[in-house]
């Protein structure tokens, strides 16, 4: 095969993975082509140009798109060669390559939850929680902090090379726990929650100028409850006492917790939160472990509300999604913990009813160094 056919075999497979190039984007390729080759027909020289540029931009995406598919490919081989392997999350959490529907449009700096007064201390010495036993730890996907190296090189007239390093991706990472709290436990939580409808008030967030308070719609939709009475205090007792193992698991340095933040979320019809981090703000700053904890009426009323955690590149003061997610879908009595640094969203809740009783409920919060 001469030079150009092997390009050529390897543009169309490019072309044919999902994760590099989706449908719309190619729809919207093509059709920006054949603008551009229509309003510049009559000049050749613009209409090279134009194909270039084009070129370049499609060149430079799709290079970085198989970059980050190539490198975790690597990295998962030389994992298996030493005997390291992660272990398989039993629920539903998947890995995409592009991104699914966003909520409204509008770019928005990352924000972080409003602060509110510290909860319980953590407790001094190890404090067993009551009714059964969390359940064991699983891992869902090993931390990989390394940056990863490719060579982008170009050969000048002199014969010298020049190297590119790519930025470094920061991988999303997390630890699920089924059946967390005992039955009784969670159906008192949820009487709980639906007694106190009238006390929920519109989520706020942070501004990128630090300043607390600011309800943003476009940012973020839902409703929050901040007194969680006694049930604060079960749900903390039953965290600290995994808190260990899910450090280790996400390979996390043990921390002394010095306050903490919970709430109660209810996500509605149309509700969401665009991608943020948790620690985004210097306010937050000292935040360490994200927790979220599922539970809803059954049988479920809404469908979406998906919690998406994003391997992320830094490109000044925010990260930036590579457009490689995992997604974890609400489970009933399950609660998620990750670092509060990790890119994430939740998807726009579909609830046909509009019932606040139907609405997709979650205990978030945090815990801070």
């Amino acid at each position: 095969m001469t030079p150009k056919q092997i390009l050529d075999a390897f543009s169309e497979t490019l072309m044919r993975d999902e994760r590099i190039l989706n449908p719309r984007e190619r729809e919207l390729l093509m059709s920006l082509v054949q603008n551009a080759r229509n309003e510049s027909s009559n000049n050749p020289e613009i209409q090279s140009a134009v194909t270039a540029a084009i070129a370049r931009s499609v060149g430079e995406t799709i290079a970085q798109r198989a970059f980050t598919l190539l490198g975790s490919s690597i990295v998962e081989q030389i994992l298996a060669h030493t005997g390291t392997s992660a272990v398989t999350q039993s629920q539903t959490a998947t890995m995409h390559q592009a991104p699914g529907p966003q909520p409204p449009s509008g770019p928005q700096p990352p924000s972080g939850p409003m602060d509110r007064p510290a909860g319980p201390k953590p407790p001094s010495g190890p404090r067993p929680p009551s009714g059964p036993q969390p359940p064991s730890i699983s891992l869902r996907q090993q931390r990989v902090e390394a940056r990863q190296t490719a060579q982008s090189s170009r050969t000048g007239s002199d014969g010298r090379v020049a190297v590119l390093d790519p930025p470094q991706i920061v991988r999303a990472e997390s630890i699920v726990l089924d059946e967390f709290l005992a039955p009784q436990e969670m159906q008192e939580l949820i009487r709980f929650t639906l007694e106190q409808e009238a006390q929920f008030t519109a989520s706020e967030v942070i501004a990128p100028s630090g300043e607390p308070g600011v309800t943003d719609y476009n940012h973020r939709r839902s409703r929050v409850l901040i007194d969680l009475g006694r049930h604060e205090e079960v749900i903390l007792n039953r965290i600290y006492s995994v808190l260990p193992k899910v450090l280790q698991q996400l390979g996390m340095e043990e921390f002394p917790v010095t306050r903490t933040e919970v709430q109660i979320t209810a996500s509605n019809d149309g509700d969401f939160f665009r991608p943020h981090c948790d620690d985004a703000q210097e306010r937050i700053a000292s935040r360490q472990l994200t927790f979220v904890y599922f539970f809803h009426r059954e049988p479920s009323q809404f469908e979406g509300g998906e919690l998406r955690l994003h391997d992320s590149t830094k490109d000044g003061d925010y990260p930036h999604s590579t457009g490689s997610y995992q997604t974890i879908v609400p489970r009933q009595n399950q609660i998620v913990f990750f670092p509060c640094s990790t890119l994430h969203e939740i998807t726009q809740v579909q609830c046909r009813s509009g019932n606040f009783a139907d609405s997709r409920f979650t205990v978030n919060g945090w815990l801070h160094q």
